[in-house]
């Protein structure tokens, strides 16, 4: 083991003097004194543990034992190799239950040490350090091969003067292990002085060193290199041209409220979004005049017009021209020769009925059947009508009842969507109806009572609905002379809570109305 230990430790040696030879030349030098805990088993004691009086031993410490230790700083600034060597008394077992005299002791290690910071740069400096060394005691006459790791750290009380603090655990090949607790002195001297950092200074206080500050006497912030922007739009003072106004990047700080890239001082519509072309102001439709000159500012037009557009390039403005879309004259409002087929004195254009003569207070239309409902307005132009029918026939009361008696008497299956067969007989009356009056229109409406399910009820009124309506058009009456619906029970005409209001309620409703 001995002889392994030793091995190591000169191979360590080697590369440690290696390393030196090439460093930074910087020495240091140390002092401390140290409190030791020192275990020494002898090599008679009893071949039991339970011989040893552990407990005696582990209490023993003395503080007789001065350290001085030589340093060499390499060039990394963090790294030292040092020589210490210590020499000292320590109270040693002579015994299985005695304890000895004060015996000399000593120890010499090569040692590595790494600081946190550059060695002699910072007021508080932790390190660590680890070696190999030996270790003689006068006792026992022998050297044992020892590993010594530790921490420690040192405090800047000068340029070159250190208070430091150490405590280090000596692993021992022989179990002569113990703590070193020390305090004490170091002193940097002589070798090759480190280079001068130079001088950090930051003389307005921003945060930003002077060295990369392009306003040093001025606060500013560091996205802007040190130099202030008092309106804060991230353009610093020194280059903005609106020091004092919230402005934009792109406009060297100066404002554009408009965001048409047109600073508000040259913009002569600075709330308006507009064009260079016109100092920034708008040209919404494009053609080339802007919306202040422009007349019809949203449609493309002419310079000749102002902006508005010509759609049939008679000059004539499509705003005040009545027939846009065919080339006239001034005089005639921008429309061609009167044209009047039915030469009821209303120009065709204008008449709701060119060719049928009218008067001019019903859009130059007549009213054909002379029931007072004038032909743009009425439905039934050849057949008589009041008003409040759009100009038809009302439906004549006898129909009115057979409509009655058809919704009772339309009936299904129980529970289906399946006519009886007495009920295509009354459907074939709806059809000679529908005949009868062709200008009309047929809802069909599905109803229920409210006994069961009234998700089902629904889609059962809905199917009878339907089925009504496809025998009527199976019969020739047009698709689009029909609509069908069905509502469940939601529409009752009388009263579910007896048999006789539920068998009404089961129905299906035939409604003719004007288109």
């Amino acid at each position: 083991m001995k002889k392994q230990f030793t091995s190591v430790l000169l191979l360590i040696a080697f590369l440690m003097v290696q390393f030196s030879i090439s460093a930074q030349q910087k020495n240091g030098f140390a002092i401390r004194f140290n409190r030791v805990n020192y275990i020494t088993p002898r090599i008679d004691y009893g071949l039991n543990i339970q011989d040893v009086n552990f407990n005696d031993i582990y209490k023993v410490h003395d503080l007789a034992v001065v350290e001085l230790a030589y340093y060499r700083h390499l060039s990394d600034g963090r790294s030292s190799l040092s020589i210490p060597l210590k020499i000292g008394y320590a109270r040693i077992p002579t015994g299985v239950y005695q304890l000895g005299d004060n015996q000399v002791i000593g120890s010499a290690d090569f040692a590595m040490q790494h600081t946190l910071f550059n060695h002699n740069r910072y007021r508080f400096n932790p390190y660590i350090m680890y070696g190999l060394g030996g270790h003689y005691a006068a006792i026992l006459d022998d050297w044992d091969i020892q590993a010594p790791v530790g921490l420690g750290f040192n405090y800047k009380i000068d340029e070159n003067i250190f208070f430091n603090a150490q405590s280090q655990y000596r692993i021992s090949s022989d179990k002569h292990h113990g703590w070193h607790h020390g305090v004490g002195i170091m002193f940097n001297f002589g070798g090759e002085a480190e280079p001068e950092i130079p001088k950090v200074t930051d003389r307005d206080g921003d945060g930003v060193l002077d060295i990369n500050d392009q306003c040093p006497d001025v606060a500013g912030p560091a996205g802007l290199l040190g130099c202030p922007d008092k309106d804060g739009d991230g353009v610093a003072d020194k280059d903005d041209k609106c020091p004092d106004v919230l402005g934009v990047v792109a406009l060297m700080g100066c404002p554009d409220k408009d965001g048409d890239g047109i600073g508000d001082s040259e913009d002569n519509c600075p709330d308006v979004k507009g064009i260079a072309a016109f100092k920034g102001c708008p040209d919404t439709d494009g053609d080339g005049i802007q919306d202040k000159e422009d007349n019809c500012p949203r449609e493309k037009g002419t310079v000749a017009l102002k902006g508005c557009p010509d759609s049939d390039g008679d000059g004539i403005a499509d705003k005040d021209d009545a027939c846009p879309k065919e080339k006239g004259i001034a005089a005639n409002r921008g429309c061609p020769a009167i044209a009047d087929k039915d030469a009821d004195g209303i120009a065709d254009k204008d008449d709701a009925c060119p060719d049928k003569a009218g008067d001019a207070a019903h859009k130059g239309c007549p009213d054909t059947d002379g029931d007072g409902v004038y032909d743009n307005d009425d439905r039934c132009i050849t057949k008589p009508g009041p008003a409040s029918n759009k100009g038809c026939p009302e439906i004549k009361k006898e129909d009115k009842v057979k409509l009655q008696n058809i919704i009772k008497n339309v009936q299904f299956e129980t529970g289906s969507d399946k006519l009886l067969a007495k009920s295509t007989a009354v459907l074939d009356e709806v059809v000679s109806i529908m005949n009868q009056y062709p200008e009309y229109s047929l809802m069909i409406s599905g109803h229920t009572d409210n006994v069961g399910d009234a998700a089902k009820n629904l889609d059962l009124s809905k199917r009878r609905a339907k089925t009504c309506n496809d025998y009527l058009a199976s019969k020739g009456i047009a698709a689009s002379r029909m609509k069908h619906d069905g509502f469940g029970a939601t529409r009752p005409v009388a009263d579910n809570a007896t048999k006789a209001g539920r068998d009404t309620n089961r129905r299906v409703d035939f409604d003719l109305t004007v288109n």
